[in-house]
């Protein structure tokens, strides 16, 4: 059997996330990871805070911390948000920790052995504002591409050309906005990736079933231009891995730490080694999920992200692990997503603007956030998040469709027949449609799971979820009680059925809910390989309990303030 190994794109450690960071990677790969366990796949799904670089030292600057120490502390605050959102996942490490500090610079040894690193004499701009060297990302100017007037120094995210700091149409400080810089000269290492253009192009073009969203950014940074370019892997900074070949300094080299995002990808590895420790197991366990001569053949590697990560994880991380020369995985598949855009504009911590994680938790329960999110997925094109979409679809789908069928039958059971499961009647023609109409559905969304359509499988959860409320209503056991007790009996039976194998389908999805479905059931969950039988699985007599009203609905008023409370500041 395949085993499932899932990474989502590491959250940054400067501050708690947005709704739109969360759908970008962790929500849409807990899904899947959900998905695969409940088939009975051995899943391994790895996550961690990014802890380094420059945005790291001026949070905690900002909070007046020692760096370390706000790292610590923002992993803790983020992990507790993560299980918030019922994030499952397998371990939740750090990029700062000693496994990802040996393994990031083991492999850099590995690629300096393998010809692939080559030390650069090159001009560094310097703030003279800030007493500091800039990182490509903190010095800001105007596209000479494309005229984007607040280009990075590593990359446009209007065009997303690859660039220089030295490329920029008058560049200025992203700290403090200073135009006061000047170019001095320092050495750096960097990664020779051009060497492996061809080699990267051939692998890329194995992948014939990856979403036109990843191959094209791929293809773009591959051979826009003057194609795939070296890339500087060491910076001056204090907060960071220290540059080492192995367990060696590196001559030349000290003082100066890898670059972000050299060793952030590592940290999919290496948070499996933490995971590994923290269990009390040997190195083998990790690496049968990691390397090919310790058993990892049989994995299949799923990667997601949004597509601001795909050059790195296309070309960046692949160099890094197929230069290093030994047998490491290889991802098999990249999941990208497109953005989340809130309420017409922007999300933007600065101001104010949009839902955050935390504020997110508070207002309501993780269910329908998740929800929402998920159906409305950025996978195809740009997403929006819009007050009046977010009550449409918790009021309609989640209270109206799920929560009243739920509701309504265990009511009406319970005012009937008492709390347990009632015996008599036969099952006929109305029950037998809905069997085949949900296992027509139920394959779909199964094929929509495999391949990572998250959108379209919500669509037919949605209408196997339907199915039930439809059969419901048409059967009407309330009145039929009137005249034969023993039919509307039936009913009843096949309908309190449908709960448990709803709270099976919907725990991708909204895992709390699902549960609460199967405590107030009083069974566990169990794929359906075959509906009917699914459908047969609590006998008559099998006692339950009347659930709480699941989804409360979202009144126009909670609506309206939840929206002005977080439009943000206008300037």
């Amino acid at each position: 059997m395949t085993r499932i190994l899932i990474t989502s794109a590491l959250p940054y450690i400067n501050g708690i996330k947005h709704l739109g960071n969360l759908v970008g990677s962790q929500l849409p790969s807990d899904v899947y990871a959900r998905f695969n366990r409940a088939m009975g796949r051995e899943v391994m799904f790895i996550c961690a805070t990014d802890e380094h670089g420059t945005p790291a030292e001026l949070a905690a600057a900002k909070t007046g911390q020692d760096v370390a120490e706000f790292c610590t502390e923002m992993h803790e605050v983020q992990a507790n948000l993560a299980k918030g959102f019922g994030l499952s996942f397998d371990y939740f490490g750090r990029s700062s920790s000693p496994q990802n500090h040996a393994l990031t610079q083991h492999l850099a040894g590995k690629l300096a052995e393998n010809g692939l690193i080559e030390e650069i004499s090159e001009k560094q701009v310097y703030s003279n504002a800030d007493g500091r060297y800039l990182p490509d990302r903190y010095i800001e100017g105007e596209c000479p591409n494309c005229g984007y007037d607040s280009a990075r120094g590593d990359q446009c995210e209007n065009c997303t050309k690859q660039l220089n700091p030295t490329d920029l149409i008058n560049p200025r400080s992203a700290i403090s906005g200073s135009t006061d810089l000047e170019v001095r000269e320092t050495k750096h290492l960097y990664l020779k990736q051009s060497t492996m253009r061809d080699k990267l192009d051939a692998w890329i073009n194995s992948k014939k079933d990856w979403p036109i969203l990843t191959t094209s950014i791929a293809k773009k940074w591959l051979h826009d231009g003057d194609g795939l370019r070296d890339r500087g892997i060491t910076r001056d900074l204090d907060w960071g891995i220290p540059v080492k070949r192995g367990d060696a300094d590196w001559e030349g080299m000290e003082g100066k730490v890898f670059y972000v995002w050299f060793d952030a990808p590592i940290e999919y590895i290496a948070a499996t080694a933490e995971w590994a420790e923290a269990n009390g197991l040997d190195a083998s366990a990790w690496e049968r999920w990691w390397r090919t001569d310790k058993g990892a053949t049989d994995v299949k590697y799923v990667q997601f992200m949004g597509k601001d990560n795909v050059p790195f994880h296309t070309l960046s991380f692949p160099c890094t692990i197929m230069g290093s020369g030994e047998p490491w995985k290889l991802v098999d598949y990249i999941k990208s997503f497109n953005y989340l855009n809130y309420d017409g504009g922007q999300f933007s911590t600065s101001k104010g603007r949009g839902v955050f994680m935390n504020q997110a938790l508070d207002l309501l329960p993780s269910d329908y956030w998740r929800w929402w999110l998920l159906t409305h997925v950025p996978e195809s094109s740009d997403s929006e998040f819009t007050w009046e979409n977010f009550q449409a679809t918790v009021n309609k789908d989640l209270a109206d469709v799920l929560g009243n069928f739920v509701s309504r039958i265990t009511k009406f059971c319970r005012a009937k027949f008492g709390e347990e499961v009632p015996a008599g009647g036969e099952y006929g023609a109305a029950e037998q449609a809905v069997i085949a109409e949900i296992t027509k559905r139920l394959k779909a969304y199964e094929g929509h799971m495999e391949a990572i359509e998250i959108r379209k499988a919500t669509a037919e959860l949605r209408a196997i979820w339907a199915a039930g409320n439809e059969y419901l209503q048409a059967a009407a056991p309330w009145t039929l009680f009137k005249t034969d007790p023993d039919a509307a009996a039936a009913i009843v039976r096949f309908a309190l059925n449908l709960i448990p194998l709803y709270a099976t389908l919907s725990e991708p999805f909204i895992p709390d809910a699902a549960a609460n479905m199967l405590d107030a059931m009083n069974t566990k969950a169990n794929w359906p390989t075959d509906v009917a039988k699914a459908l047969d699985t609590l006998p008559a007599g099998h006692a339950f309990t009347v659930p709480d009203v699941m989804f409360a609905k979202i009144t126009d008023d909670a609506r309206d303030e939840m929206q002005a409370r977080f439009a943000g500041q206008n300037t």
